[in-house]
């Protein structure tokens, strides 16, 4: 049976210096969907450390919200969420940015591992679980094939200065094409 109500959760960093950069994509895609489906009231809910608008896609009743905690810690305000909503695992759906995919490709996961993500690793303690489900927004790149190469501080480096980076007046361009893929796999599962 299905569940009357979906939790959908981006993660991305608070704030304003971290808007529109790839760790904020999965903000990005919320934004994108919120003006589609006229859920861009988002309010503020301090005791469920979120911003959050509340909606109808597909006959399905939703909750977009967007953690005020900082993508790693974005578990906190989403077990604060699920406990509220009284919803179960298997009803989150959470969009997020990943370094494996590369840039342009969306893709859907249900049940896998964080794949080093620290905010979905948070998510995963947070709720005890692996059972939600996950649209990952690749933002991987060349050059970050090449800093893979490097020593591990110097990798590190590179790739928290890659995450943080603004996206590119082209690459904007390319997300409107990601935005709608990244709808199409969430259709499909509310």
């Amino acid at each position: 049976m299905k569940s009357n109500l979906k939790l959908i959760i981006g993660l991305g960093n608070p704030d304003s210096e971290y808007q529109e950069t790839r760790h904020n994509i999965g903000f990005m895609a919320l934004d994108f969907l919120a003006r589609k489906y006229g859920l861009e009231k988002f309010s503020s809910q301090p005791k469920l450390l979120s911003h959050a608008a509340k909606g109808e896609i597909e006959k399905t009743s939703v909750i977009f919200a967007k953690p005020t905690t900082f993508v790693n810690k974005s578990g906190d305000a989403v077990s604060k969420l699920k406990n509220f909503y009284k919803t179960k695992p298997e009803d989150i759906i959470v969009f997020q940015d990943d370094l494996d995919i590369e840039f342009g490709k969306v893709k859907l996961s249900f049940e896998k591992n964080s794949g080093g993500h620290k905010g979905v690793e948070s998510i995963m303690k947070s709720l005890k679980t692996k059972k939600f489900y996950r649209i990952r927004l690749g933002i991987s790149v060349k050059s970050l094939q090449k800093a893979r190469q490097l020593s591990e501080k110097k990798r590190d480096e590179f790739v928290r200065d890659f995450v943080l980076s603004k996206f590119s007046k082209k690459e904007n361009e390319t997300l409107k094409q990601v935005f709608k893929e990244a709808e199409i796999r969430l259709l499909q599962i509310i």
